[in-house]
């Protein structure tokens, strides 16, 4: 055995910073979800001490909203903006969508009002300057983005929802369609069912269709809007 004076010293270890953190933390979200983080998870992670992540960030609530503000960043766009506005909303409308597909725990800090920060503010700017060339007042742009974002979220959520479904409940699409089949065929050929038993022989759009042709027909009620 060596003499201490004899061995090398251990590496530092490089000195932690925010950006590290929120970056292993939504890691981690990613592959485990939401509920996977806590400082205590994340400073495993990084091999480090809770106490440690502290000194970075005080509470848990503040992670969520650094989490939630480095992937808001992902949906920003290069401006300019097409200069069309519908082009415009679809192109973000579209990167959102997008965002949520790569971090399906987004949807989980809808409910939990989580701060927004500079990224999220800055998409929430750039869907306004998609209005800019309209000659609206500002009131009539907010509400016309609130139209848009009720949509955006009511379809991104459902749409999360039901592509998580499987990976919890341990089952798959085909498989559930398998036990729901002879309920709903009982009540087809009962008679019952009239209007929805067509659509179920002939099958219904996917998710992709629906989402193109649902923000169509929302911006489409703008654009009459505008030509009052």
């Amino acid at each position: 055995m060596s003499s201490i004076w004899s061995r090398p010293s251990p590496p530092r270890r490089p000195v932690l910073t925010r950006e590290a953190i929120v970056a292993a933390a939504v890691a981690l979200a990613d592959a485990e979800g939401l509920d996977a983080v806590s400082i205590r998870r994340v400073a495993a992670e990084l091999d480090a001490r809770a106490m440690t992540l502290y000194s970075y960030i005080e509470r848990k609530e503040d992670l969520l909203a650094l989490m939630l503000d480095e992937i808001s960043a992902e949906v920003l766009v290069a401006e300019p903006l097409p200069a069309d506005w519908r082009e415009a909303l679809l192109l973000l409308a579209r990167r959102e969508r997008e965002l949520v597909r790569r971090h399906p725990w987004r949807v989980d800090l809808v409910h939990q009002r989580v701060a927004v920060g500079p990224n999220g503010l800055r998409h929430v700017e750039q869907k306004l300057a998609a209005f800019d060339g309209l000659e609206i007042d500002r009131l009539t742009a907010w509400r016309f983005l609130a139209v848009f974002n009720d949509y955006m979220t009511g379809f991104v959520i459902r749409e999360a929802v039901e592509r998580a479904a499987p990976r919890e409940q341990g089952i798959d699409d085909a498989e559930r369609a398998a036990v729901a089949e002879p309920y709903i065929r009982e009540l087809v050929d009962g008679g019952e069912l009239a209007r929805l038993a067509p659509m179920i022989e002939q099958g219904v759009p996917g998710a992709d269709d629906n989402f193109e042709r649902g923000l169509g027909w929302v911006l489409d009620g703008i654009e009459r809007h505008l030509h009052r």
